[in-house]
């Protein structure tokens, strides 16, 4: 006898296809005899039915229908899906971590000073002079260090009105600004994908409280002039911003706060390899200029004549999370860097460099903007780059990023990370070419070898279904 375990793991009913349906054994339960008033309790009960192995077995199977960075590469350009280390998941699960945030500073020593430390070390990497911890994620980190930019041109009397921000900057930009109550000014980019001087010095006025900026930015390209940049905004009145997205680039090469930089926020899971968010729990630090130290968030860790205490600087702009940030989170940065150190850090950024630059020369798809850095932007041409996406997933690997920076046509954003050796960039880069040279019906027809084939993203998007229950059933 053969079974077949395709027909035994995927089922389809009449509503269409759906994985593992077989699985979803149910038993409904009578509520007759449960001592709450009726008009507290249901009529009757349905409950997933199975047994421990059958359990184990299915979460199994589920987990291998999806891809993460465990599974493969995962090239996401600017999300930067950096493979999460083991032992910090380790170090974090130690039951000395498992502090109550309520516990007085003078029994939480340890974990103060272990903050304390964290904030020195990501200072040091920025080149800023003090660092908080509470934000929750980047972009939350990005909203606290406009919060910040605002307390500061606010404590000097001076109303400013307006953040200028790059026609190709991450999108949470514009909206930490409007958020922060400022009007954004964009700001086209030169022909070659930098910072036009001319159009800055045009957008720059009185009314400016900071220019966003990442460094390199989206398309992977250095300004190469932003000392200069860094003077313009300044001789105005401005704080110069940046958005920590593509520091990886950067570790132990260059500072942003030697740049010019006054407030950054840091991104640890594109950078210091904690989980990616997902909506959280994460974490967002931001770290600022001396003349800014005054107004970040309380409470803040600072070492005294007794060891760490807690204190409110001068003018803070008060709490943003609770405590003092997501601290398993903040163990597994603190984990990462003390792990590689100043050398492993910089050989980090260097094999991100040297990775990124290896697998774009291997693709048939043209890279209209270089010198790049960490990651780049290729074109899909007159091919649609969604499509591009869902035909690589066919050939075993995950997609880079598609449609965005605008800048680029068809754009696909890739960013390999420093983790992926040549095997693995000369597999991205077989399937990258096996679909640059497939028909438009093909493409178009994929993906034809995962669980879920092509789906309505818009309507997907708007009407999830994350029950166990059967998509046929209506309860």
């Amino acid at each position: 006898m053969t079974l077949d375990y395709t027909q035994a793991r995927w089922n389809t009913d009449e509503d269409g296809y759906e994985p593992l349906l077989s699985e979803k054994s149910e038993e409904t339960i009578d509520t007759d005899d449960v001592p709450l008033p009726d008009d507290l309790k249901r009529d009757s009960l349905s409950l997933p039915e199975l047994s421990e192995p059958e359990l184990a077995r299915h979460y199994t199977r589920l987990s291998q229908m999806n891809y993460g960075v465990d599974s493969g590469p995962y090239p996401l350009g600017s999300c930067t899906m950096k493979y999460n280390p083991k032992f910090t998941e380790d170090v974090a699960a130690l039951p000395s971590a498992g502090v109550h945030p309520d516990r007085s500073p003078e029994s939480v020593q340890g974990t103060l000073e272990l903050l304390a430390r964290l904030e020195s070390q990501l200072a040091r990497i920025g080149g800023m002079d003090a660092v908080t911890l509470q934000p929750p994620a980047g972009a939350a980190g990005e909203f606290v260090g406009i919060l910040i930019a605002k307390a500061y041109h606010e404590s000097r009397e001076d109303e400013r009105t307006e953040v200028v921000i790059p026609d190709a900057a991450h999108g949470t930009n514009f909206a930490s600004a409007a958020l922060g109550g400022y009007d954004v000014v964009e700001l086209p980019s030169g022909e070659d994908g930098r910072v036009d001087l001319d159009a800055l010095e045009a957008a720059l006025s009185e009314e400016t409280a900071a220019l966003m900026l990442t460094n390199p930015n989206t398309l992977g390209l250095f300004e190469r002039e932003i000392e200069e940049i860094a003077g313009m905004v300044h001789d105005v009145g401005g704080l110069l911003y940046y958005d920590g997205a593509n520091l990886n680039a950067l570790l132990g090469r260059a500072r942003p706060g030697d740049m010019g930089f006054d407030v950054m926020h840091y991104n640890v899971h594109k950078t210091f390899a904690t989980p990616h968010g997902g909506g959280g729990p994460g974490a967002g630090p931001v770290g600022v200029s001396e003349e800014l130290a005054e107004f970040l968030p309380s409470p803040h860790v600072r070492e005294s004549d007794t060891g760490y205490e807690l204190f409110e600087p001068e003018r803070s702009i008060g709490k943003v999370h609770g405590f003092t940030g997501n601290w398993l989170v903040l163990i597994k940065a603190y984990a990462y860097i003390a792990r590689l150190g100043d050398e492993g850090l910089a050989d980090a950024s260097a094999k991100a460099v040297l990775n990124a630059n290896y697998l774009a020369s291997r693709i048939e798809y043209d890279t209209p903007y270089e010198p790049f850095h960490h990651e780049f932007v290729a074109s899909a041409g007159e091919q649609d780059a969604a499509d591009v996406a869902k035909r690589m997933l066919d050939y075993g690997v995950h997609p880079p990023t598609t449609k965005w920076p605008e800048l680029v046509s068809e754009a696909l954003m890739t960013e390999p990370t420093e983790v992926e050796n040549s095997r693995s960039l000369d597999q991205l880069a077989a399937a990258f070419n096996a679909v640059a040279d497939e028909d438009r019906e093909t493409i178009e027809a994929a993906p034809e070898r995962t669980t879920a084939r092509r789906i309505d993203q818009t309507e997907a998007a708007r009407d999830l279904r994350l029950s166990w229950q059967a998509l046929a059933d209506d309860s």
